[in-house]
């Protein structure tokens, strides 16, 4: 998982969105849990946003350079696919021009 040591270099900011209680966002909530430390550890200086909101759809979002954003929606997403889709928006701000 060496990706995630580079999300700092290729994010600017990185936005989770998730309902508290709703049974959509429970993989994202589980997620979290499990993943926030390491991802802060290892990006000290990477802002992670996590936005719990009641009735919103959970939602991945990265902000690359030049304002430009990409999102993911993380409904029927298990943990592994959110990781996995955190781990392509990251790719997405490593080549050029994204």
């Amino acid at each position: 998982m060496a990706w995630r040591s580079n999300l700092s270099r290729n994010l600017k900011e990185l936005r989770i969105l998730f309902s508290p209680s709703s049974p959509e966002s429970a993989a994202t909530r589980a997620f979290i849990e499990k993943n926030y430390r390491d991802l802060k550890t290892q990006n000290p200086k990477l802002p992670i946003l996590i936005r719990e909101a009641s009735s919103i759809e959970p939602q991945l979002w990265a902000r690359y350079d030049l304002g430009v954003e990409r999102g993911i929606r993380l409904e029927g997403l298990t943990e592994e696919q959110i990781s996995k889709a955190l781990e392509d928006l990251g790719k997405v701000g490593a080549s050029p021009k994204s």
